[in-house]
C-alpha cells in the first residue's frame, strides 16, 4: 500500500468518526438517547475500527499521525458550543476518556509490536466488556460503590468480568499458541486485574489504565508457567487485604486504596523488585505530605497515582521508541518525586528537623539508587556518570518545595511530575544524541 494511499485513509478515519458522532447525535435527538448512552455508542464505534487498525494500514506511522490528528479533533470538540462534542461532552462529570482512548490506541499498538494479541485483546476489553459493564451498571445496578466523585455499581463489574473472560478465552484462543489449561488461568487473570482496574478507574482514566495494564500484565505474564500464576494471584489478594487494612488507619479512602494496591501490584507484576522499589516510595511520600501540608487538590490521592503512572508509561514507552533502556533515569525521576513530596511535608517543621529528615531521605535515595546498580544490567547507552545526575535531582526537589512552598498547593502533583523529570529527560535526550 502506498504512502499516499494510507494518508488518504487515515483522514478518512477521521472523517468516518465524525460521521458516526453525527448519525449519533441525530438519533438522540429523534429517539431521546441519553448523553451516557450517547457516549457509549460512539465509544463502542471508536474502539471497534481501532482494533482493525493493525490489518487496514501497512506501516504504523499512518496510525500515529491519525491518532494525533484524532487527538486535534478532540480538543477542538471540547471548546464551548460545539454541538458535535455535545456527543462526548454530555454527561455531567469531568471525564478525559476521549482523550485518552486515543492516546490508548497509538501506546498499545506501539507497545504491541509484532505480538498483535497484546494490542487487539486490552482494545477488545475496553471496547466491549467497558460498555457493557456501563450499560449494565446503569440499567440493573442496585449495590454501588463510590469512585471518586461518581458511582459504579457491583452488578456492572460483575458484567465486566464475565465479558472480558469470554474476550481474553477467544482472543488467546484464535491468536496465540498456548495450550487450553494457560488460557483458562490467564483469562481468569485478565478477567480479575481488568475489573479491578475498571473499578478503581475515574473521570474515563479507565481508556487508558485498562488497556495499557492489560498489555504490561499479558506481556510479562502469559508465558508463565501456572505454578508462577497462582503465586501471583495469591500474592494480588494478599496485597488488597493489607490494603484493606492499612488504608483506614492512614486516611485513605477505600477507592484510593484500591488504586494504591492496583498500581504497587502492576508495578510489581511488571518489574524487577528493586526498580518498583522508587515508585512505591513516591506513595508512601504523597501519604505522609497529604497528611502534614494538604493539597488543593479535591482528590490528592489518586492524582499522584495518575501522575506516577504518566512518568511509568512514558519512560517505558520513550525507552522503547529510542531502544535505550531508560529504567535507571525513570528511577532517578521517582526518587525525585518522593523528595519533593518529602520537602512538601516538612514545610512545617522545625530548620533542625529539616535538614536532618532530608538528609535522610538523600540517604535513602542513593540506596535506593546503588541497589538499582547492584542488580540491574548495565546500560550500554550511556557512559557518563548517574551519580551526579541522582544528586542534582534530589538538591532541585528538597530545595524547590522548602523555598517557594505556597507554589506547591495548586496542582501539587502536576508540578512535581515536570519538575522532577526536567534534569533525567534532558540528559536522556542529550545522551541519545551522544550516542547517535
Amino acid at each position: 500500500m502506498s504512502a499516499p494511499l494510507q494518508v488518504i485513509i487515515a483522514f478518512g478515519s477521521v472523517a468516518v468518526l465524525l460521521g458516526l458522532m453525527q448519525v449519533v447525535r441525530q438519533l438522540a435527538t429523534k429517539w431521546d438517547i441519553n448523553a451516557e448512552l450517547q457516549r457509549k455508542l460512539v465509544h463502542v464505534g471508536t474502539g471497534l475500527y481501532a482494533m482493525i487498525l493493525p490489518w487496514l494500514f501497512a506501516d504504523r506511522w499512518p496510525v500515529y499521525m491519525l491518532v494525533g490528528v484524532t487527538l486535534l479533533v478532540m480538543l477542538v470538540l471540547r471548546l464551548p458550543n460545539s454541538r458535535l462534542g455535545a456527543t462526548l461532552h454530555g454527561v455531567e462529570r469531568q471525564s478525559y476518556g476521549d482523550l485518552l482512548l486515543a492516546i490508548s490506541v497509538g501506546l498499545c499498538l506501539f507497545l504491541a509490536e509484532d505480538q498483535l494479541f497484546l494490542y487487539v485483546l486490552p482494545m477488545a476489553v475496553l471496547t466491549l466488556a467497558d460498555a457493557a459493564a456501563a450499560l449494565a451498571g446503569s440499567t440493573y445496578g442496585t449495590r454501588i460503590f463510590r469512585v471518586e466523585d461518581g458511582e459504579k455499581s457491583i452488578e456492572g463489574s460483575v458484567v465486566f468480568f464475565i465479558v472480558t473472560l469470554l474476550i481474553s478465552i477467544i482472543c488467546l484462543m484464535l491468536m496465540t499458541p498456548f495450550a487450553p489449561a494457560n488460557i483458562i488461568v490467564i483469562s481468569l487473570m485478565v478477567a480479575a486485574f481488568g475489573t479491578l482496574v475498571e473499578a478503581v478507574s475515574w473521570r474515563g482514566f479507565d481508556n487508558f489504565f485498562l488497556p495499557i495494564g492489560l498489555l504490561i500484565f499479558l506481556s510479562v505474564h502469559a508465558a508463565r508457567p501456572l505454578g508462577e500464576l497462582v503465586l501471583l494471584a495469591v500474592t494480588f489478594a494478599l496485597s488488597i487485604i493489607a490494603f484493606k487494612t492499612i488504608a483506614p488507619k492512614i486516611g485513605l479512602t477505600n477507592h484510593a486504596a484500591r488504586v494504591y494496591v492496583t498500581t504497587v501490584f502492576l508495578l510489581l507484576a511488571v518489574t524487577a523488585f528493586q526498580n518498583a522499589i522508587a515508585p512505591i516510595l513516591v506513595l508512601a511520600a504523597h501519604a505522609w505530605s497529604r497528611g502534614a501540608a494538604p493539597s488543593q487538590s479535591k482528590y490528592p490521592d489518586l492524582d499522584i497515582v495518575a501522575g506516577l503512572a504518566f512518568v511509568s508509561f512514558g519512560w517505558l514507552a520513550l525507552g522503547n521508541a529510542t531502544g535505550a533502556n531508560a529504567i535507571s533515569f525513570y528511577g532517578i525521576t521517582a526518587l525525585g518525586m518522593m523528595t519533593g513530596l518529602c520537602a512538601i511535608a516538612l514545610n512545617t517543621a522545625r530548620a533542625k528537623v529539616r535538614i536532618l529528615t532530608l538528609i535522610a531521605v538523600g540517604l535513602t535515595c542513593v540506596a535506593v539508587r546503588a541497589l538499582a546498580i547492584q542488580l540491574n544490567p548495565a546500560p550500554t547507552y550511556w557512559n557518563g556518570p548517574m551519580w551526579p545526575l541522582l544528586i542534582g535531582c534530589i538538591a532541585v526537589m528538597g530545595i524547590t518545595p522548602l523555598t517557594i512552598p505556597h507554589f506547591f498547593g495548586h496542582k501539587r502533583v502536576t508540578k512535581i511530575v515536570i519538575l522532577s523529570l526536567t534534569i533525567p529527560l534532558i540528559t536522556y535526550l542529550i545522551s541519545m544524541g551522544i550516542s547517535t
